[in-house]
């Protein structure tokens, strides 16, 4: 099946693009979709990446550590691989239905990254999950695009939409996810999930240096989300990938982040939020 078989004729792009910004796209032949889900996600039944690697090239992602190359480990961010037979793959799963089964999307990449737009890879796999499948699901992203499937997302019977929102700083953000949306936009395109009956729920996770708990957790609050996630971040015992290492590490030394502010952070969110998970409890399937 084509990669593109799902959209309308009028709609298909003139050709498959190979880079979007600095990030070189590949298209390759997937062996599978669905992984077991094993360790910090083995709650669940599968993860499911419709992409390898990510353009948005966080520097502290751990799933950088996960890429088979050296070269592949030192220029996370700037590569994507598109499964483009990932819904496929998934269609041969109709003679057996995954009923029920909870599924993680995505464990190791984004599914909304920049190319989603065009390709409509993840929104293919909605409609698949939604129409034969029937599971229960938890999308996690940093993007707003996750906004142009709420027509598919209000008619799961069980789905939570996971953005992650990892500081209340700009300047941190940009040192730490420098090719990511803004803060801004992404509480704006969670509240609008919300709004929309959709379960949903704010991820700090790992939760980055903050200038003030007390206004940040005011700030979460007001978005009406009832649910949030925090983990910490440990500098010292991470390993950064990109470019902009020495960006990030300084934000940590001039904030003087450290795990007695991190634990003045969740204490003030666990006394100001709905709800407030942490670590690998917190992600556990709805």
């Amino acid at each position: 099946m084509d990669l593109f078989s799902h959209i309308k004729e009028e709609e298909k792009p003139f050709n498959k693009k190979t880079k979007i910004g600095q990030t070189d796209i590949q298209y390759i032949k997937s062996a599978s979709i669905l992984t077991e889900a094993k360790g910090f996600m083995n709650a669940y039944d599968y993860t499911l990446n419709p992409y390898t690697g990510c353009s948005f090239g966080c520097n502290y992602c751990y799933a950088a550590f996960f890429a088979r190359s050296s070269n592949d480990k030192d220029n996370w961010g700037k590569w994507l691989k598109v499964k483009e037979n990932a819904l496929a793959l998934l269609q041969k799963k109709r003679k057996k239905p995954l009923i029920d089964k909870t599924i993680y999307l995505s464990s190791v990449t984004d599914p909304y990254q920049p190319i989603e737009k065009e390709l409509q890879l993840t929104r293919s796999i909605l409609k698949e999950l939604l129409d034969f499948h029937k599971v229960r699901l938890v999308i996690q992203t940093r993007s707003p695009l996750v906004t142009r499937d709420i027509d598919l997302l209000k008619k799961f019977e069980v789905v939570q939409v996971n953005m992650t929102v990892t500081t209340d700083s700009e300047e941190v953000r940009k040192a730490f996810e420098p090719l990511c949306p803004s803060n801004k936009v992404r509480l704006k395109a969670i509240k609008e999930i919300q709004a929309n009956n959709i379960q949903a729920c704010i991820t700090m996770t790992p939760l980055l240096p903050i200038k003030d708990p007390q206004t940040f957790a005011q700030e979460l609050k007001n978005t009406g989300i009832q649910k949030f996630i925090v983990q910490p971040f440990h500098p010292d015992k991470g390993k950064f990938i990109a470019s902009t290492k020495q960006d990030a590490l300084s934000q940590v030394k001039k904030m003087n982040w450290n795990d007695e502010k991190y634990n003045n952070a969740v204490k003030v969110f666990k006394e100001k939020l709905p709800w407030l998970g942490e670590g690998k409890d917190g992600f556990a399937p709805i």
